[in-house]
């Protein structure tokens, strides 16, 4: 008897790279955890194209940490325009890049998510991190990788 019984996962790898004024850069390197809303839309997609696509990643300062039933940042500080690298998903992976620029989202940073939408939308996943300090003249570069194993 043959099995075809398969685990499939979904995970993320997220790099932040914050660059102050004077063009001084540092890189942080975290997991993130794919929300349950956020494998629902998956999932959706392979049924229809009626859900938009993922376009924005918001920052914040929430403390809590990252559980599978988030549907929000703990605290929102900001939200940008997310672009896909490459244009398409290869190998069953997806690379999201997004600038949070100078005079956006100023504060302690302890959280990020991947949304579909400029304000609320469909949360796609979450990562929880220790404090990256932004300060008005920093700008901050995102690289946010989801695979499907």
């Amino acid at each position: 008897m043959n099995s075809y019984d398969e685990a499939l996962s979904v995970k993320g790898d997220v790099i932040l790279i914050k660059t102050d004024e004077l063009g001084h850069s540092e890189k942080y390197e975290y997991k993130n955890l794919v929300v349950s809303v956020g494998k629902t839309f998956i999932a959706s997609r392979m049924a229809s194209n009626t859900d938009v696509v993922m376009s924005h990643l918001a920052v914040g300062n929430g403390a809590t940490a990252a559980a599978v039933s988030d549907t929000t940042l703990g605290v929102e500080l900001g939200r940008v325009t997310l672009l896909v690298n490459g244009g398409t998903p290869s190998s069953n992976t997806i690379n999201y890049s997004a600038n949070v620029p100078a005079g956006t989202a100023t504060g302690a940073l302890t959280e990020a998510g991947v949304f579909n939408d400029s304000s609320t939308g469909t949360m796609l996943c979450r990562t929880v991190f220790p404090v990256v300090n932004k300060l008005a003249g920093d700008s901050i570069a995102i690289s946010w990788t989801v695979s499907i194993t």
